[in-house]
């Protein structure tokens, strides 16, 4: 009975070890990756549920698309990179809107004049949205990991959320500064001047000339 015992704990410990080799021969890249039992994917999802309607009073007037690399390192002090540590490049494509939010205008926004034949109008401010990222067009273009962290990406999902996170920082900042709010409190302007000319107004805006 212990000889049989014996050789099961054997048996065992020796497809260990060959699943131990293999799994390092797929992360050093000498063997292709096995699927031995084969996988298949079921979407479970339920249908999504609505949970609130909200009235938008925002007019977006422009937007911009944007592509940037990320370039992200995780350095272990003293360890080698082969050993510990990780490189990323994700390269993130997305668009951001510029819109003019109308909600919160006073009365005074739009003054008629007595004769009722031209209009002046107070704009607010344009704003940015929150970038919108294409994840069709955002993929992660090339990585390097020590063996540590092969060996953890075997046993867990890498999380992406720091790629996402970094893009859309960077296209955030590059829209501040790209001329998409200008270009969208032109474009307001263009708007308003052509429905409000077509009511028989001349249009106004404080410190331009007349339209």
């Amino acid at each position: 009975m212990g000889v049989k015992k014996r050789w099961v704990r054997l048996g065992a410990f020796a497809v260990i070890g060959l699943l131990i080799v293999a799994a390092a021969l797929q992360i050093t890249g000498l063997l292709p990756k096995l699927d031995p039992f084969g996988t298949s994917t079921v979407d479970r999802s339920q249908p999504a549920v609505l949970q609130a309607v909200r009235d938008l009073s925002q007019y977006h007037a422009a937007a911009g698309d944007y592509q940037v690399v990320v370039d992200i390192e995780k350095d272990v002090k003293w360890v080698p990179a082969s050993i510990a540590g990780e490189r990323t490049l994700f390269v993130a494509a997305g668009t951001v809107d510029a819109y003019l939010d109308f909600g919160p205008l006073v009365e005074n926004s739009l003054t008629v004049s007595e004769d009722r034949r031209s209009v002046e109008v107070r704009l607010p401010e344009p704003r940015l949205a929150k970038p919108n990222l294409d994840h069709e067009r955002s993929y992660v273009f090339g990585q390097e990991r020590g063996l540590i962290d092969r060996l953890g990406a075997l046993v867990s999902v890498p999380d992406q959320r720091q790629f996402h996170l970094a893009a859309e920082k960077r296209i955030a900042e590059a829209a501040q500064h790209s001329g998409l709010l200008e270009r969208a409190k032109a474009n307001t302007k263009s708007m308003l001047t052509g429905m409000l000319r077509a009511l028989g107004f001349q249009v106004t805006f404080p410190g331009e000339p007349t339209t």
